[in-house]
Formats: structure tokens, C-alpha cells, sequence
């Protein structure tokens, strides 16, 4: 009996664990945070599986099950930061990175599925997860299932334990707070898939050549390059190069990197060559491109990232 219920179980709900992932991770801005809550999720759905009646969907219900774990998780933490949201932009590149408090939290980056990059394109970019961390919880959950998922407000209510005023009203608020910090921001045009990728080319390999002259090629007038996990940040090709070509370039060789997807983005996996000649994991780098350049760097400095993204702890020499 047991067994097959284990089995009807299995059938009824894993086709659902990726897209449970992403939704957690726009909760809570944290893959890590992310698959531990997923798995919360799926054993509170186990243990309540016995007494589904099917009055609504088994998707809806796990989405329930999801939102209410990330509510209750979000209740006692503070919200996770990139650099661009602890102060304002530095003005000397040549000084010392400054680190940010113990215990910051910073958003992380999430791995984006080939066959999920149009449709996530939008719903799990960088901007969109530092936005949403501006909102209280409950109304962004209130965003996230009516606007990201399409549930109807009813279903939203029902999820939440809210008057459908009550979720509506919300969902003004949560739009009003999105638009307003959209407001700040420039519109960028994204580049074609052919123009991006050439972009990711040339940034990896003037890494891997430690060629400044022909970074500075690639990169906008208006670049922001933000550095976890510093809270050092800056603003303009005139600050942001010199910090790459003190802080990054190093000597041709220095750098193996890597492309990959993140949330929806170009990105780049990179690694550090040590002292033994080996290439140890450095972090991710996840990048806003233009058609006319690349318009924002965000540096994940977190080894533990590559792992999550698919790629090896360390290249050795020669590979």
C-alpha cells in the first residue's frame, strides 16, 4: 500500500520540482535557500498526500504548500543585497575593495535550463530578483502567483488565507513599488542571440588573454560593475575599468572562464589559476548585455557556485 502510494506520489508531483525551484528562488533570492525550501516542500506534500482530496489542482497545491514554506521562512531574515543596494557607487578604483558586514546576505544566481531560457528570460532576471526584494513578503508572493504564474486572484486568496479585495489591493501595492524602481533604472535593449553571444566571446577571452584593450571594446560608457562578496560597486566605464585591470585581468593565463546561462543571462563560470599552475573555482559572473555593449557585470565571488551550475571545483593544468 504503502509503495504504491510512494509511486502515485512520485507520478502526481516531480514533474513539477523545477518550475517549484524557480518559484522559491524569486521568494527568496537564494538557490541555496531555494532547493533546501523544495525539498521542505515536497516533504510536508508527502506527508500530507494521504488527505489531498483534489478540489483543486495537485499543481496548485504544491504551490500553496511552496509559498506558505517561503512566507515562513522570509519571517525572521533580512533581506538578501547586491553591492548597487549598500551605499553608493565607489569612486576610486584603485583603493581596497570594501567588504561588506558579516552576515550579509546576497542574492544569488540561479542556473537557467536551455530549454527554459526564453520562457525565463524575463521572470528570473537579476533585476526583477533584487526588485522583488524591495517588496514585503506577502505582497510578493501576491506578485509572483498573479503576475509570474498567471493564478487567478481567487486561487492567490485561497493560497494565502486573503479576502480577494485583500489580494488585489496587494498586488496594486506590489506593482506601484516595481514601477517606481523600474523608474530608476535605464531601459536597455537587449541584443540579438548572435550579437549576445559574440559579446560573451569576446569578454571570455579578454579574460583568458588578459587583453584590456579589448574588454574595453565590449563594455558600455555606462557600465555598473557590482563585486561580491565586497560591497564595492561602480558606476562608469571611467571607475569600472580601471577595478577590472587592478582587481581581475592579471596575467594572460591567469583565467580560465567558462559560458553558461544565468537567470535567464549570459554568463561566465570562472576560475583562478594557483600558485601549482591548477584553476580553482572562483564564482560567476552574470552579464547584462546591449546591443551596443555590455551594459552590467555582476561578479558572484562564491566557489560553491560552480557546483550548482554544473562545472568541476577546480580545472587542472592543460585541460
Amino acid at each position: 500500500m504503502r509503495v504504491a502510494m510512494s509511486e502515485d506520489f512520485a507520478a502526481a508531483t516531480e514533474g513539477f520540482r523545477r518550475e517549484l525551484l524557480a518559484h522559491c528562488y524569486r521568494m527568496v533570492g537564494s538557490v541555496d535557500d531555494a532547493e533546501d525550501l523544495v525539498q521542505e516542500v515536497y516533504l510536508r506534500a508527502w506527508r500530507g498526500w494521504g488527505t489531498f482530496e483534489g478540489r483543486a489542482s495537485v499543481r496548485t497545491w504544491l504551490y500553496r504548500i511552496a509559498t506558505n514554506a517561503c512566507l515562513s521562512a522570509l519571517q525572521h531574515r533580512d533581506r538578501r543585497y547586491l553591492p548597487s543596494g549598500l551605499g553608493a557607487p565607489g569612486e576610486d578604483p584603485h583603493a581596497p575593495l570594501e567588504f561588506a558586514a558579516p552576515g550579509t546576505r546576497w542574492i544569488q544566481p540561479i542556473p537557467a535550463d536551455p530549454a527554459d531560457i526564453v520562457a525565463e528570460r524575463d521572470n528570473l532576471r537579476l533585476a526583477l530578483i533584487v526588485s522583488l526584494q524591495h517588496l514585503p513578503p506577502q505582497q510578493r508572493a501576491v506578485l509572483v502567483l498573479r503576475e509570474v504564474l498567471a493564478f487567478s486572484a481567487s486561487e492567490v486568496a485561497e493560497m494565502l488565507q486573503l479576502s480577494v479585495p485583500a489580494v488585489k489591493s496587494s498586488l496594486q501595492r506590489a506593482r506601484a513599488k516595481l514601477a517606481e524602481l523600474e523608474s530608476d533604472r535605464d531601459k536597455i535593449t537587449e541584443p540579438s542571440d548572435a550579437r549576445a553571444q559574440e559579446l560573451l566571446d569576446a569578454y571570455l577571452a579578454a579574460f583568458e588573454n588578459s587583453d584590456a584593450a579589448a574588454l574595453e571594446k565590449v563594455l558600455r560608457g555606462d557600465l555598473v560593475l557590482e563585486l561580491t562578496p565586497s560591497r564595492t560597486w561602480f558606476a562608469g566605464l571611467r571607475t569600472c575599468l580601471p577595478c577590472l585591470t587592478d582587481y581581475a585581468l592579471g596575467s594572460p593565463g591567469e583565467w580560465r572562464m567558462f559560458p553558461t546561462r544565468a537567470n535567464g543571462q549570459p554568463a561566465a563560470a570562472a576560475y583562478r589559476r594557483t600558485g601549482e599552475g591548477v584553476h580553482e573555482a572562483y564564482g560567476i559572473a552574470v552579464l547584462t548585455l546591449a546591443e551596443d555593449g555590455i551594459a552590467r557585470i555582476t561578479v558572484f565571488g562564491d566557489p560553491g557556485l560552480l557546483p550548482v551550475f554544473g562545472f568541476p571545483t577546480e580545472v587542472p593544468a592543460g585541460r
